[in-house]
């Protein structure tokens, strides 16, 4: 029987659904890099042999009843991961373990997460490689720092920040870039480092459409998870300019102000005053971190 109150340095976490195709293999690679790990696959529903390969392999396997999300399966596995680092991985063989020891460096350095960055190469096909592109860039100009891959699954970081932020975390794909905005709106050290990442076996869980739907809430999401009023700003500005010139033209023409005008004005108004609430809501949010 395994001794359940021994320390553990490092816990690897890997969500997993209908990976019996790979999860054995991602396993096994994960126990020979870092054989003092302990290893939680986070079977999320699967309809497949996924969690008795996992077990066969000598992983530690959290059944999930139905299928929750791969973020729901992340907070399942950092809830019950006694590490104190946590290193999360995907199940579908894209990453691979031996790059862990090189993310681990990263936190002896000082950084509290270290993050996997994928090379153009490495990214699934060119329209998610353009989508995590424009992610990337929304991200560094908010931030004011270089954001080499805000969507990576492939991280290590430290168990007793990441937990902090566990009410954060959405259910679905959106997690690392949720993850990754908090600790920077935070004021904790991030870094990315470049890793390689291999071709997924079996089928993506990812949809183009829906998940093409969800991209500008996920830009929403990062702009809003990290200062909101960078967002707001602009927008009522362009609503306060709109209507200013729209006022000088119906002035010059007709001599008069415009319903219209005010419209523009009072949208300004109104799309300041959220902006400003949701600062002071970012704020407050993180004010415990």
């Amino acid at each position: 029987m395994t001794n359940t109150n021994k320390s553990v340095e490092l816990s690897i976490v890997i969500p997993a659904k209908n990976e019996a195709a790979s999860i054995g293999e991602v396993v096994t690679r994960a126990r020979r890099a870092l054989p003092d790990a302990e290893i939680l696959v986070v079977d999320d529903g699967s309809t497949d042999d996924t969690g008795a390969l996992a077990a066969a392999a000598g992983a530690t396997v959290i059944h999930h009843p139905e299928s929750l999300g791969n973020g729901a399966s992340v907070k399942s596995g950092a809830r019950a991961a006694r590490g104190e680092i946590l290193a999360f991985m995907d199940g579908d063989g894209q990453h691979d373990a031996r790059e862990l020891p090189g993310l681990l460096a990263k936190l002896d350095e000082g950084y509290q997460m270290a993050i996997g960055a994928r090379d153009s190469g490495s990214h699934a096909n060119v329209g998610r490689m353009f989508a995590n592109g424009i992610y990337n860039e929304i991200a560094s100009r908010l931030t004011g720092r270089r954001i080499l891959d805000l969507t990576s699954g492939f991280r290590v970081v430290r168990a007793s920040l990441f937990k902090q932020f566990l009410y954060l975390l959405p259910n679905g794909f959106s997690y690392p870039t949720t993850i990754t905005m908090a600790f920077l709106r935070s004021g904790y050290p991030v870094c990315f480092a470049p890793v390689k990442v291999a071709e997924r076996n079996g089928k993506s869980h990812i949809r183009p459409v829906r998940d093409g739907v969800r991209f500008l809430v996920i830009i929403f999401k990062v702009a809003t998870l990290y200062s909101p009023l960078k967002i707001f700003l602009p927008a009522s500005g362009l609503f306060f300019v709109t209507g200013l010139s729209y006022y000088a033209y119906t002035y010059f023409s007709s001599g008069r102000f415009t319903n219209m005008s005010m419209l523009m004005f009072t949208a300004a108004v109104i799309i300041f005053l959220i902006g400003l609430i949701s600062e002071q809501i970012t704020a407050l949010t993180y004010s415990k971190a």
